[in-house]
Parts: structure tokens; sequence; C-alpha cells
């Protein structure tokens, strides 16, 4: 080159022709112009300049080397400003070109790559070649520039060059960390079309990413499933793997690359294992991602573990309150409200569409069992699931509602839930709200107060009026359904509210009137709550200077004045009630609200509100007994002023110039001329009482009917003011315990003649005389009983034991004229007039028209079935000829005759045809009887039917039952006053009652009678008040026993002789038998202690002492250890297992010592040992978590196993023993044979075995026997008679279902399918037995033609077939291995469906509504089970035969019945009898059935083990 030349320009042509292999355009040729320089004289250099000289020279080769190869496959290296290079429009032609070079010239691909790292030495050329290239493409004559790939990405498209330039940008990658080119670099990775070797490659890229920075290996990490191929996939995992060991920052681009790659099952579960072990250490922030990667993993073979885990590693507890953490060590991570809220996001998200992982939440929940391994974040899982809607909703509720009553989820799981969370409960508070609805709407009382606390949880937390005004609308929505016990516990929530709230509710207080439209429907006691509610809103208000709160205050007295002033006795009582609750904060003494705008005083408001009330009622008796009867309670829980205290007392004082009358010598002068001649009765105190009760003068003066009505009430109200003005003693009206009573001449009913010679309205006021003098004598035992049942200092010993005489003497009085008044009852049946508060009871309560008295309420059972054993005199009632004629409805003929008691199952003893007519018409059938001898110690039922008429006897009362005196007679104390105490228990029975009917408030307060408002007497205060009595029940048992093993009835004038010595007038007719008392005496007394040793309060922390208590008073005397032998451990002294073992004990040596002189009180015992093994389970489940801390409340499974294999023993014993021997006056044994029948087999080692053994061999035994005499009894059991057959027979098909059931639900449910090799035997043994069972029960439908036997054989028959198909999943899965036994039993029980469709036939041809009301039921069970058993062949993998085919209508017998057989019937009936075609017996081929005649829906399948191709034949 020239001199002249180097001045000029130079131009490079890189590409000039087109070249006919590649395919370029001449048109695109692309030229680069040089800049031109001044050339500068050459200048002597170094040898190191040389050298550098020389390794530029050949650097600047190697990169022309690079520049030709590409110049050849048409890429322009070198553009214009150092831009990208350029390609060829057609890449996939410049990739082959090169492609074609490499593969043919293979020394070529080295010197191409040292060119290429040459080149890209210099970080802008290695940018050059990362970013997109540029292209130059003509568009109608106009040039574009377009972006394309990288050439970088280009070139790793070609095979020969991928892995080298892979490890090459790999290696270079270290360089660019902090900058941009390290992010081109990975770019051209992502998405290639193909990897040469993806292992190498992989293994490089892993090995550079253990030293990227943060940053960018996170990039990396999210790009690992686009860059690296599935073959090696077990690499990254494991390596992902150790970076989140090392560092927990990468987990979520680390999740993300896990999530999509493909993975196989191994390599999944695998990666949810690396997730599950960062649950517990990861960083807060990043959860949510984490436990949306795991649910959105999880498949149904992992998500068991998956919920397991995350249940146990992650906890909600981010700010605890002080209540809540004192005592905790939280363990786990803590989160955040910000990171809290995304874990309920992500996991609320990730389960709204996967109902897969709601239900295995649920059965995880489920399966827990104790009540620590509940946790916090078990109730927002609930809570996401129940806020995403569904079906799953209910499935949520339920297992609430269940965890709830087993005592599992605890009320501080729901406070760490929201106290001090509104942030994050609020997003959830809707769903909130709806579940304490659905807990306020169980009838379940626990579950209820959960709902109510969660509701005032609420309330707490959320200070803002909206949410408020939710809560309350939903409490007002919850009183106005009118349900019972919803109403109670949404008024108890608002009463909680209001007294602590009262500030923050009055603002908000007319949201909450609406409770006012509902007081018409409300009892007695809610009544109470709504007027604590709003009497504590308004008095708040009341004090307040406030108008507008005044006028609160104003309309509530402006609502009661009117209700009182209402002539509706409704409306009237139901101001009375709301007076009182008024006067209760204006009257207390302790009261610090003052009037703002009144000059009259708190108790100056509160005595006239008080007089005008008495003045509204004083014309009416029931609304002023509700007045005295609530003015009792008032007093008893309130202080009140002076001044009301004061008119209370000369008010009461009225008492004695309305019924006393003065005494002249103890005899009453004579005043006016009555219609019956009458006598002091019952005077204790003799010729020195100054006055007595004139009840007779009151009775036939129709003027004084509404004060004897108020007497028991208005008496009560003064002995209670008397107690609060004068120390709690009563000695001002001491003179009213002993004073005599007024009542008609014994004269009038001392004879047959007397009494039917008088008229009926004579007979009217004798009756009503003697119960208003009950009712006196009552009031007189629960005002007096005060004196002694406490310790006051203001009564004397000597004046506590004379009252105590007198208390015992009133006690006979009132044993004495129950009796006289049901015996007069049975003859002249009266409605007797209401002397007790039944407000809130049925309307007909509230009305003066005659009710039929036996309707009232329902007689306790066991005194319809067990006293007729002791009533000496035959009955005129009609026996029932069949078991289940005690469920005819009566007629209304019968209801008009008043024939109702005829016909009630287990009629009761000595009841008439005619006891319910209130026309007082004696009928002469029993006035012929009437003066037969009757024992005081039978149930009074003629009187129990009106009891709830009569003044309730207090808790006071029942002290009684641990006095007695000494009388100096030939008896012993306890014996002679058994009587006494029999009357005391049934009492007390009757109060447990009361207690137990959770969902009746009304019957608890007037059983135990406590004011119904906040400071009513609670079931703890009642039992902490009788628990004293226990060691009493315990010595009346003892003495009664004492009496049954003497067996002699000597001593028959000693109850006499007492009675007349208590003032009693000498009845002949009246008697008491000893032994029918002892034995009262132990039933009750096994009741009382039935009752209270299964009562749920007393297995909480609060009860355990008194139920310990009530167990150590029924030890034997001596050592028991010894009979225990077979307990291993032996229970230690003290525990409570040693208790529950020592009332075993004790009680079956009773059980033996009554069997020969009564089974039905043996029986009795027995069900009381079976309390006691409910009582122990219960305890068991109850305290098996760590609270239960106590070894005296330490219970083994051993001794519940020893207790009830004895239980079973007794329970056999009692079944061979003959009753007709003993008890051959028992009315009715049937029901005390089921329930002895129940308990052999349930608590039996093997029941099932038991049940093949009565099922197959016994029962048979009875259809033998001769039909002539129904006592014909098995050998063996004498209890199995054709009379009680049929009990037998209900029983073995209840057991047998029942087992089944349990067989299925714990065995092969839970295992889901799959059981132990040892056990796969025995439960295809039970399940063959089970089918015996129920095919021999079924087959004695052939020989017993009763209809009750075969409507029970088609009810159960139905039901074992529906429990029978939840086992057909157990026996596909088992099929193969089993076959020949499952064929078998199908075949087995093909007997029974075959007879069970007979038996639905005939019913329907005959008319038996008993029977076909239950057979479209069984049709559909009978059709599921054929193609259950179609699936279930068809499904096998060896062949058998099955098909399907119409058999011969037959009956029982197997006879051939035509269409005609059934007499004359309609085209109706026929074409009804030929829907419903008979199946053939077990001897008819299926598939022969040309000739049979065939049903719709009648089809039967016939199975065999045969390797035959299988055959399919279906005739309709």
């Amino acid at each position: 080159m020239t001199a002249a030349t180097s001045h000029r320009p130079q131009c490079i042509v890189i590409s000039s022709k087109k070249n006919p292999r590649v395919g370029w355009n001449l048109e695109e040729t692309t030229m680069v112009f040089l800049t031109r320089k001044k050339q500068r004289a050459p200048s002597p250099s170094s040898p190191r300049e040389e050298h550098l000289n020389h390794n530029e020279e050949e650097q600047s080769n190697t990169i022309s080397t690079l520049i030709s190869v590409l110049a050849d496959a048409g890429c322009t290296v070198c553009t214009v400003a150092g831009g990208p290079p350029s390609v060829p429009v057609d890449s996939h032609k410049f990739i082959r070109r090169l492609e074609s070079r490499f593969t043919t010239e293979s020394d070529l691909v080295s010197t191409f790559l040292d060119a290429l790292e040459d080149f890209i030495r210099n970080p802008n050329n290695l940018r050059r070649i990362l970013i997109p290239l540029s292209n130059d493409i003509n568009i109608n004559g106009h040039s574009r520039l377009t972006r394309r790939e990288s050439l970088v990405r280009l070139l790793l498209l070609v095979p020969p060059l991928q892995l080298h330039l892979q490890i090459l940008l790999l290696e270079k990658l270290p360089e660019h960390f902090n900058g941009d080119i390290s992010k081109l670099i990975i770019n051209q990775f992502v998405w290639l079309d193909f990897l040469i070797d993806p292992s190498t490659f992989s293994e490089k890229l892993l090995e550079v990413l253990e030293i990227c920075p943060l940053s960018l290996k996170k990039d990396i990490i999210g790009f690992l499933p686009e860059m690296i191929g599935d073959q090696v996939n077990c690499k990254v995992v494991e390596s992902l793997e150790r970076m989140l060991q090392d560092d927990l920052d990468v987990i979520v681009p680390v999740l993300d690359s896990l999530s999509n790659l493909n993975l196989d099952e191994q390599l999944q579960d695998q990666t949810i294992t690396i997730a599950l072990s960062c649950l517990r250490t990861v960083d807060e922030d990043h959860m949510a991602h984490l436990l949306r990667f795991l649910l959105l993993s999880s498949t149904p073979k992992n998500v068991k573990r998956i919920i397991s885990q995350i249940r146990r590693q992650v906890k909600f507890i981010s700010i605890p309150e002080a209540h809540v953490a004192r005592n905790r060590k939280l363990k786990g991570k803590s989160f955040g409200k910000s990171s809290e809220a995304s874990i309920l996001e992500s996991i609320c998200s990730n389960i709204r569409f996967k109902s897969m992982i709601c239900e295995e939440i649920l059965k995880e929940l489920r399966s827990l069992e104790q009540s620590n391994d509940h946790k916090v974040i078990d109730v927002w899982l609930l809570i996401l699931i129940h806020t995403n809607g569904g079906s799953l909703q209910k499935s949520v509720e339920k297992t609430l509602k269940r965890k709830i009553l087993e005592g599992c989820l605890r009320m501080s799981l729901f406070d760490q839930c929201i106290h001090g969370q509104r942030d994050l409960v609020k997003g959830y508070f809707a769903t909130y709200l709806s579940v304490c609805e659905y807990l306020l709407t169980c009838k379940e009382n626990v579950v209820r107060e959960f709902g109510g606390q969660v509701y005032i949880s609420l309330f707490e937390e959320f200070a803002e009026i909206y949410s408020r005004l939710e809560i309350l609308g939903a409490l007002v929505a919850h009183i106005g359904t009118g349900i019972e016990f919803e109403v109670s516990s949404a008024l108890e929530i608002m009463v909680s509210l209001t007294s602590k709230y009262s500030i923050e509710m009055i603002p908000i207080s007319s949201h909450i009137n609406g409770i006012l439209d509902y007081l018409e429907g409300f009892t007695n006691e809610n009544l109470h709550r709504v007027y604590e509610i709003f009497c504590q809103l308004a008095w708040f208000a009341h004090s307040d200077n406030d108008s507008c709160c005044s006028s609160f205050a104003n309309e509530l007295l402006m609502i009661v004045r009117k209700q009182v002033g209402n002539p509706d006795l409704r409306f009237k009582m139901m101001g009375i009630v709301g007076i009182l609750k008024i006067v209760s904060k204006l009257g207390n003494e302790n009261a610090i609200i003052k009037s703002s705008h009144s000059e009259k005083s708190n108790s100056e408001e509160a005595l006239e509100l008080l007089k005008t009330s008495t003045e509204s009622c004083k014309l009416e008796a029931l609304p002023l007994i509700l007045l005295y009867d609530e003015l009792i309670n008032l007093l008893g829980s309130t202080i009140l002023s002076p001044i009301i205290l004061e008119w209370l007392g000369r008010h009461a004082g009225d008492f004695e110039s309305n019924f006393l009358s003065d005494l002249n010598d103890g005899q009453l002068p004579s005043k006016d001329l009555l219609s019956l001649q009458g006598e002091l009765w019952m005077n204790l105190d003799g010729d020195i009482s100054p006055l007595c009760v004139d009840i007779l003068r009151l009775v036939s003066s129709n003027e004084c009917s509404i004060n004897l009505q108020i007497l028991p009430a208005q008496f009560l109200l003064l002995s209670s003011v008397e107690r609060c003005t004068n120390q709690g003693s009563l000695g001002g009206i001491d003179a009213l315990l002993g004073c005599p009573i007024h009542l008609p001449s014994p004269m009038y009913f001392d004879t047959n003649s007397s009494w039917s010679s008088l008229t009926s309205v004579q007979k009217k006021t004798v009756c009503l005389s003697f119960y208003y003098a009950i009712n006196w004598i009552r009031e007189s035992l629960n005002a007096f009983s005060t004196q002694v049942s406490g310790n006051l200092i203001c009564v004397t010993q000597s004046t506590k034991e004379e009252m105590i005489a007198k208390l015992l003497k009133r006690l006979r009085n009132l044993i004495f004229m129950e009796s006289l008044l049901n015996f007069f009852l049975k003859d002249y049946t009266i409605s007797l007039p209401e002397v007790h508060n039944c407000f809130g009871y049925p309307r007909s309560f509230l009305t003066s028209k005659p009710i039929n008295f036996q309707n009232v309420r329902k007689k306790r059972r066991f005194h319809t079935l067990f006293e007729g054993a002791s009533d000496n005199k035959k009955t005129s009632i009609k026996k029932s000829k069949g078991v289940n004629d005690g469920l005819r409805q009566p007629t209304i003929l019968e209801i008009l005759k008043g024939t109702t008691a005829s016909v009630n199952q287990g009629a009761l003893p000595g009841e008439g045809s005619g006891s319910s007519s209130f026309k007082g018409k004696s009928q002469s059938a029993i006035e012929q009887n009437a003066f037969d001898s009757f024992d005081i110690s039978v149930f009074p039922t003629f009187l129990d039917g009106q009891k709830l008429k009569f003044r309730p006897l207090l808790v006071d009362c029942l002290a009684l039952l641990s006095f007695s005196q000494a009388h100096g007679s030939c008896c012993s104390d306890s014996a002679a006053e058994l009587p006494l105490y029999l009357y005391l228990l049934r009492d007390f029975h009757h109060k447990l009652d009361s207690l137990s009917s959770s969902g009746n408030t009304l019957m608890i307060s007037n059983a135990l009678r406590y004011p119904p408002g906040p400071n009513r007497m609670t079931i703890f205060n009642f039992f902490e008040l009788v628990s004293s009595l226990f060691p009493c029940l315990r010595k009346h048992l003892d003495v009664a026993v004492c009496v049954l093993n003497e067996g002699s009835e000597n001593c028959q004038d000693h109850w006499r002789s007492q009675s007349n010595n208590a003032g009693n007038p000498d009845v002949f007719y009246i008697d008491c038998s000893k032994l029918s008392t002892a034995e009262f005496v132990c039933r009750e007394v096994f009741i009382c202690f039935k009752k209270l040793s299964t009562f749920p309060e007393l297995f909480q922390h609060a009860g355990m002492p008194i139920l310990q208590n009530l167990l150590e008073q029924f030890q034997p005397i001596g050592e028991f250890v010894k009979n225990c032998l077979d307990i291993n451990p032996l229970p230690s002294p003290g525990s409570m297992e040693y208790l529950y073992c020592g009332v075993y004990i004790y009680l079956e040596n009773i059980m033996d010592t009554v069997c020969d002189f009564s089974c039905s009180l043996a029986s009795e015992i027995l069900f009381t040992l079976d309390s006691i093994i409910k009582s122990i389970s219960t305890l068991l489940k109850k305290f098996v978590d760590e609270n239960a801390k106590s070894s005296c409340i330490k219970i083994s499974n051993g001794v519940l196993s020893y207790l009830q294999k004895m239980l079973g023993v007794s329970a056999q014993n009692l079944l061979l023993r003959d009753w007709n021997n003993v008890d051959n006056k028992l009315k009715s044994k049937g029901d005390m044979i089921q329930r002895i029948l129940y308990i052999y087999l349930n608590n039996n080692k093997s029941p099932s075995d038991l049940l093949v053994d009565l099922a197959c061999s016994l029962l048979p035994q009875v259809s033998c026997l001769s039909s002539k005499n129904k006592h014909d009894t098995v050998c063996g059991f004498p209890t199995l008679s054709p009379t009680l057959f049929v009990y037998w027979y209900r029983v073995l098909h209840d057991v047998n279902v029942t087992i089944l059931s349990k067989l299925i639900k714990e065995d092969m449910l839970k295992s889901r399918g799959k059981v132990q090799h040892i056990a796969e035997n025995e439960v295809f043994v039970r399940l063959g037995q089970f089918v015996d069972v129920i095919v021999s029960l079924i087959g004695m439908c052939k020989t017993h033609d009763k209809v009750i036997i075969h409507a029970m054989a088609i009810k159960y028959g139905g039901k074992f077939i529906d429990t029978f198909l939840k086992a057909f999943n157990f026996l596909e899965a088992h099929f193969k291995k089993y076959s020949n036994l499952i064929i078998q039993m199908i075949t087995e029980l093909q007997k029974a469906t075959r007879i069970l469709q007979t038996l639905c036939s005939e019913a329907k041809v005959s008319k038996r509504t008993t029977v076909t009301c239950k057979v479209p039921t069984v049709k559909r069970s009978l059709e599921r089970f054929l193609f259950c058993v179609k699936a279930l062949l068809l499904n096998a993998p060896n062949g058998c035969t099955f098909w399907m085919g119409s058999l011969k209508h037959k009956d029982l017998l197997g006879h051939v019945i035509p269409s005609q057989a059934y007499g004359e019937v309609d085209a109706n009936t026929d074409a009804d009898i030929n829907d419903n075609a008979q199946d053939d017996d077990d001897n008819d081929t299926v598939g022969d059935d040309d000739n049979d005649t065939v049903g719709d829906d009648d089809v039967d399948v016939d199975v065999d083990n045969v390797n035959l191709e299988e055959t399919y034949q279906m005739d309709s």
C-alpha cells in the first residue's frame, strides 16, 4: 500500500456476491467504512513490546478466523457504532451452515472457540454478542432494522458448539457478577431447543451457582426449569436441597423452580420432604409461599403428611395477650400480623377448589382425641374451610360441635385467634359470626355456652359500631326464633354484655329494642333476663344527665306499668316480673344510682311501683302468687332498703287475719254453720296452741277461694320477711309450725257408706281442704327447714331438736294427707286449683278450664313397671293383648269416657277406667272397692298427675334425710322412719330429673326454687348443698337392705302408732308395708345414685370432689381388693379406680341378696352397675389428656375391662333366674328383660359368638314350644318364653346391626380396606357370624306369624343390608384371596333377602300398615345390595358366574302362589301385587324362569365360584 492510498478511506467488503450454497442476496451487501488514520513512522521497540505485538498479531489472526467463519455463514460481526452483529433473516440456514462446516472441518471448532474466547475478552464485545441481533430488512423499498436472537443464542443452537460454548460462558460468568452481563449470559440458556449434554451443563451450572451472589442466585434458580432438561432433575433437586440448608433466603425461587420441574413421583415426594423440613425455620415473609407450594403439590398420597406437618409446625401466635401467654412456652415460628394475614390468604385460596385438602384437614382434626393435640391453626383451618363455603360448611360445623362436646376444643384457642388480632380477624368476621350462630342453635348446653363466649370475645375485640351492631343483630335474631334453649342462651349473652359494657351499649341500645316484640312467648326465666338487660341499661342511662339516655328509663317504666295494668293474665305477669326487676335495682340498699330527674328517692320510687303491682293483682290469685314468689326470691338475693322491708312486713302481716283463727283451750269456737263438720287435725302443740289454720271455713266460703290459693305463698313471704328482719330466725312465728289445721271430720270417709252419702259439693270440699292443707304443710317444711339445715347462731340446740321433731311429724302429716287425697281422687276426680306459679307453662295451666290431669305430664316409667308388684289388690284394667297395643292412640270415645289410662303402655296400678272425669261423678264400680286398704309406700299416681300445681319442696327440706327421732318402740329408728325417707328420696329423684332435662330450664327453676336472674342457684350450688346427704343415702340403703333380709312383716302397727302420735286421724284402710317401703327406698337410692354418677357436670374439674365424695360413701366394709385379683395392676387405695371397684362390689353384694326377694329390684341394681361402667368410660375419656395429672383420677383400661366382664356375668345370672316364682305379680317385665339383655350382650368378651349362640341355637327353640302355654320357657333361660320372645328378638337384631357397624367403622374404614394379615381371617369370620345371625332371625318369620315380628324383621333386615353394603370396599380389596368366603356369605345372605321380599309382598296384600310403612326403604336397600353384588363379581379377578332373573311367586313356606291366591282384590291391587312378585326359595334355579311370574322390581342373584366365562341374564 502506498502513501497515496493510505490517505484515502478504506472500504472492506465482507460479503460481495451471492453464494449459491448459502443463498445470500447480492443486494444485502454490508459495507463497513474504516476511519482514515495518519501513518506514523516506525519506532524502535524492545523485546517485550515485540512479544506483545506478536500476541496481538496472533489474536488478530484468530479473531479474523472467527469473523471469516461467521462471514461465511452470513453474519457480520462488526457493525456500525459497535452494535450487535447482524445475521441473515433466515437464522435456521445460518445455523445449518455453521453446523455443516464444523462437522466437516473438525479442527475448526477449537479454532473458532479460541477465537471467540479472545474476542469476548473485551467486555464490550461480549455484550455485543449477548444482546439481541439486528437485521436490516427491506420492506417496500425501505430499509428497517429489527432485533432478534443474540449471536450467542444462535451459536448455542449449533450442536458441535453448544456444550463448549455453554462452559465458556459459565466460566466467564464470575467475571461479571456485578454487571448486567451476568443476566445476559443466563438469558442465553433459557428455553434452548435442545441440549447436547444436559448432565455436564447442569453440573457446571450448579457449580457456578454456588458461588453466585444472592440476587443472581435467585434469578438462576428461578430459570433452572427453563435451562436444563428432565434428565438431570435428580441432581437439580439435590443441589437445591443443599442450597436451602445453607441459605433459606433462596426458598422462594427454589420453590418456584421445584414447582416447574417435571418430576417423577419419587422426586415429587423428595421435594415435599424438603419443603416440609423448612416449615419450622422459614422466615415469616416466606411462609405463605411455602404453604402455597405444599398445598398445590398435594396428592391423595401425601396430603395427609402435608396437613399433619403444617399443623405441627406452623404457629399462629403473633402478639399473645397476657392472660393467654402466661405459663406458655411458644415453640416454632411466630409471625407478625401481616405475615399471618398472607398465610391465611394463601391457605384459603389454595384450598378453595381442592376439596381433597379440606376433607383431609377435617379427617385429621376428627382423629385427634386429646385437648392438648389441638392448636390455634386448627381453629383457623376450620374457619378458612367454612369461609370458602360449599358443602363442607356443614362438615366444619359438625366437627366443631363434636370437638366442643368432647372437650377437645378449648375456648383459649379461640381467644388466641381473636384477642389482639382484630386486623387479622376482620377479614373473617362474617365467618366467625356464622359459626357462632350455628353453635347457639345446638341443643347441647356446652356447645351453646362455647358459642356465647365466642360472641363475647368478638364484641370485646371489635369496638367499632358496625361490628357490634352485627353481633347484636345476630343475637336478636336468635331471640326471635322462639326456640327456648336458643333464646335462653342468646339472652344470657346479652345479660353478660350489658353487665360488662353498659356504657358502650347505651348508644346502640335502640338496636335491641326488638327483643320487646317477643316478650309474649318468653318463659319466666327468659323474662327475667330480658328485664335484667333493659334495667341495667336504663339505670345507667337514668344516672346520666343526657335527656336522650334518661328517656330510655322512662320508656321502660311506661312499658311495665302498662303490662301490670293489662287485664290479660299473661301480660300482667310479665309486668310483675319487670316491676320487681326494677325494684331490685332501685330498692337495693347498696345501689349507687341516683335519680337526677325526680324529687323522690330511689327507694320511694321502688315502693310506689311495688304498691302499684300489688294493687293490680289483689283480685286475681295467680298474679298475686307470682308477685309473692318473686318477692321471696328478691329477698333472698338482694338487700332491700328498710322502708320496703317495713311495707312488706305490714303486708305479709295480714296473713293472721286472713287465714288464722284463735283457739279457746285448744278448741275452735263455733262461728258459722258449715256444710261439713270439722275437726282440728295434727295439733303438735296440744292445748297450748293459741291458733289454728282455718282451712275448712275458707273452703266452704266461696268468697275466700282466692285467699286460700295465696295462703302458701303469703306464708312463705311472711317467713322470708321474718328472717330478713330477725337475723335469720323464725322465732316470731314458730307457733305456726305446730298449730292444728281445721279440716273435715274423718267420720265422712271412715266407711264406704259415709263417703258415698256425701254430695258432689261436699266431696269437693273434702278434697280441696286436704289439698290446701298439703300445700300449707309443704311451705311450713320449706320455711322451718332453714332453721335446722344451717348453723344459725340465733337458734339454740334445744330449739333445734324440738323443731326437728316437729318437722318429722309434719312430714308424716304430709305423707298421710297426700295418700288420703290420692285415694279420694281415684274415686272423685277434680281439677285442683293452682297454688304455685306456673307462669311459663302451657296456656292450659293459666286458664280455669278443667283439663285431663293424666295427660299433663308423662308418668315416670319405673313407677308403671314396678309398683304393681307391691299392690295387693286386683285392678279392673284390661290387659294389653300385644306388645304394640301400648302404642295405640285412644279413640275420641275413650277420651270422652276418660279411659286414656287403660290404653297407655304399662297401665298404672290401681287406676280405673273413669278416672279422668272432672264433673265429680263417682263410679259405682270403684266405690265397691274404694275402701280396700292401700299402702302409703306406693307412688301416688293420681296425685302426681297434678303435681305441677303443688308448692314444691325446697332443697333445704332434703336435710331431713339426716335427722331421726327416737320413739321408744320395738323398731329401730331408721327402719321406723323409712316411709319419711322414701318420700324425701322421691322428691330428690324428681329434682335430679328436672336438672337432667337441660332444655327445660323452667322445670329446673320449679324443682330447685331459685330466682331466674343472674344470682340463681347453679347446678354446682345444688350439688354442693346435697353432697352432705350422700352418707344418709348409704345409711338408709343399708337399713332397707337389712329389712329385706329379715323378710318379715312384723310390727304392722308401727306406722299407725307413729302416725297417730303425729296427730293423724286413725284411718283403718291406710297401711304401710315394711317390705314394700324398704324395696322402694332401695330403688330410689339406686336411681339417685345412677343419676348422680352419670351427671355431666360432675365430670368437670369443679365437680370431681363431689363425685369422689359420692363414691366414698358407697364403699364396702372391709378389704375388697382380694376380690379384684384379675386387675393388673391392682388399684391403689384412695384412687378413683379403687373407689369405683369398691362401689361395684358393694352394689353387687346387695344384688346377690335381693335376687331371691325381687328380680325387678335386682335389675335396678344391674342398671346402676351399668351406670358405673358408663361413668368410668366417661371419666377415662375425659381425663386422658395431660391435664389429668392428679393420681386420684387416673383410671386404667384394665379396671374397665374387669368390671365389664363382671357386669356381663351379673346380667347373665339375672336372665337365668325364674322371674315368675319371684315377681309373679309384676305387670311388665319386657322392658327390664330388654335392658338386661343389652347389658349382657354389650359387656360380653365376644359378643358376636354370643349372638350366634342365642340367635341360631336358643331362639329357634321358642317356636317349637306349645302356643297354648305362653309361660313355657327355653331350657337354660327362664326369661325366654313366648311372651317375652319379641323383646329378645328385637335386642338381638339391634345388637347385631350395632356391632357390625362398629366393626366396619373401626376395623375397615379407618384402615381404608387394609388390615393386618393376622386379623383378616378374624374379620371375615365375624362377618360370617353376623350374616348367620341375620339369616337365622329373619328365618324365624316362617314359624312366627305375629305382625310385630315381621315388622322388626323388615326394619332391622333393611338396616343390616345398608350396613353390610359399607363393607363392600373391603370385600372387593380381598376378593382374590377370600373369594370362597365372600361368595359363601353372599349366598347365605340371599336366604334372608328372599324372605324379606316375601314379607314385603304379603304385608302389602294383607294391608298390614305396621309393616308396609317400612317396605319402600327395605326395597331400595335390597336393590342396592343386588347391584353391589353384581359390581363385585364383575370386577372379580377370577371368573364367577352371575346372572339375574325373575323368580316364582311363593309364600314364606315355599309354596307357589298364583296371582289370585290372595283373594278378591280390585284391578289396582292386582297390579300392585304383580309389581311386588316374590323371590324363589333356595332350591329353585334362578336362570330357569320361563314360566315364572315376573315382577319389574324383584330380581335375585345367584353366584357360583366356577372358572367359566361370566354370563348375564336379566328379564323384565
